[in-house]
Order: structure tokens, then sequence, then C-alpha cells
């Protein structure tokens, strides 16, 4: 079996494979000061919690933002799973042309995220990635990733927000009735919720423009069903969709390394 890690700013998303199939799937707040033993612990606990082992666990794919756990998670795939974990980076081997002017640049999640992507959808697409940034990220129909925009994610929006308005207090992320808010909370939540999906929206038309034609609007991240549910424009919600990038780059892989 797999184990695939998507390591984030602010969480951190695992899912055990099955061949294609996604036995099971967590998601852990990220702490950089977490030690291995802590994190294998934890791992042990719910894999035994599905009624599985480390033992099923053959082969593990990574990609992260946080090199802190990069080296964490290596180790514990070295000392607790006995394997050699695939870290994907720009120089990965993905049968996905990276048509940016510098590859370096590319964060892994976006690489995983492309080449999920590319495997369970047809092409062009606008992945859409509400996480500590929202990213926009297009794949053109021949499997070029092309580029893409980053804005502030949500909570850090908001964080950055409340930490320079003293008055302003903490609120719920749903979605108000009306835009025109009748008191701060009501207020807050409308600019934030359907200023966002103006955002989203404003942008894939922009992108498509560019692009010359349409695309498939994947979302996926923490946040993408609260956005979602407010526009037509995100088409598919994937919350697994870095995690299907993983295994399907670990699989190109291991048919390469094979032949």
């Amino acid at each position: 079996m797999l184990l695939a890690v998507d390591i984030g700013n602010t969480d951190i998303k695992l899912g055990v494979f099955d061949g294609s199939e996604l036995r099971a799937s967590w998601r852990w707040a990220t702490d950089a000061a977490r030690l291995t033993d802590e994190y294998a612990v934890q791992l042990g606990w719910l894999l035994a919690n599905v009624d599985l082992s480390p033992d099923h666990i053959t082969r593990v794919a990574v990609c992260s933002v946080v090199p802190q756990l990069t080296g964490t998670f290596r180790q514990m795939a070295h000392q607790y799973l006995g394997a050699e974990p695939l870290e994907i980076s720009e120089s990965t081997f993905t049968g996905i042309p990276l048509r940016v002017d510098n590859p370096r640049e590319v964060g892994p999640d976006r690489i995983a995220n492309a080449a999920g992507a590319k495997a369970a959808y047809p092409l062009p697409v606008v992945i859409v990635d509400f996480g500590t940034a929202t990213n926009f990220d297009v794949v053109s129909r021949h499997g070029e990733f092309l580029g893409g925009c980053f804005a502030p994610g949500i909570q850090s929006a908001i964080e950055g927000l409340m930490s320079r308005a003293a008055r302003l207090q903490r609120f719920d992320l749903v979605a108000p009735s009306r835009v025109i808010g009748t008191n701060t909370v009501m207020c807050l939540q409308a600019g934030t919720i359907f200023g966002y999906v103006g955002l989203v929206e404003g942008l894939i038309r922009r992108i498509e423009k560019e692009l010359g034609e349409e695309a498939l609007i994947i979302g996926t991240g923490g946040l993408v069903e609260t956005i979602a549910a407010q526009t037509d424009t995100i088409q598919v919600v994937d919350q697994n969709l870095t995690l299907t990038g993983l295994r399907y780059l670990a699989e190109l892989n291991e048919l390469r390394g094979a032949e």
C-alpha cells in the first residue's frame, strides 16, 4: 500500500491507497515542532483504527512546503515504515512540462495537484486550491503546467484583518443570507465569503480569456466547500486531488524505475 502525504503550512493531509482505492484519509494540523516519533505514533493509531498497520505500507510519496517537516516525514518513512519516500519537486519525473520562468519556484503541492488533475480529469483545467494561500494553477489541454496566480488564503486574510482591527470580533465562516450586512458579524461574513467568490469568478474569467478556451475548474483545499457552495464557477470539488496526484506520481516513477 502507498502512504501519500501532503504537508502544507496549515495542515497535513494523509491518505492510504490500495492500488487506486483510497482506503483512508486524515487531516492533521501542521506542527513543525513535533518529533518524528510523535507523528509515527499518531499514524500508527490512525492506521489501527481502520484495521491497518505500518507493515501494510510499502511505499511513501510526499509533497511538502514545510522544509522542517520534510525531513521529519522522511525519517518516519525510513525508521517506521522501512520505505524510501518519493519526495516531489521540480526535478521529479511527472510527464508534465513546467512552462514557467523558473521551475524551482513551482511548489510540490502545485505539481501534485497538476498530476492529480491530469490523471483524473479532461484537460485543460484550472485548479483552485484554498489553503494558506489561494492558488490558481493552469494545466493546458496538452498536459503542460502553464503557471497561475496566488491570492491570500481566506484564513490568512481574516487573521491579518483581526490583528490590525482591535474592535472586530471573531466570526464563524458561514455565508450570511444577504450581502448587505446589518451587524458587524454579517458584514465580516459577507465581505469575506462573497468577496472571495468574486475573486474566484473574476480571476477564472481572466485566466480563461488568456488561455483562449474554457477549462474545467476544480476546487480543492480545506475551505473549498465554503466558496464552492456560493458559485457555479467551481465545477468540481475534489478534496483528495493532491493525494491522487501523489499516487499517480508514485506509480509513474515506479514504472519508470522498473524499465
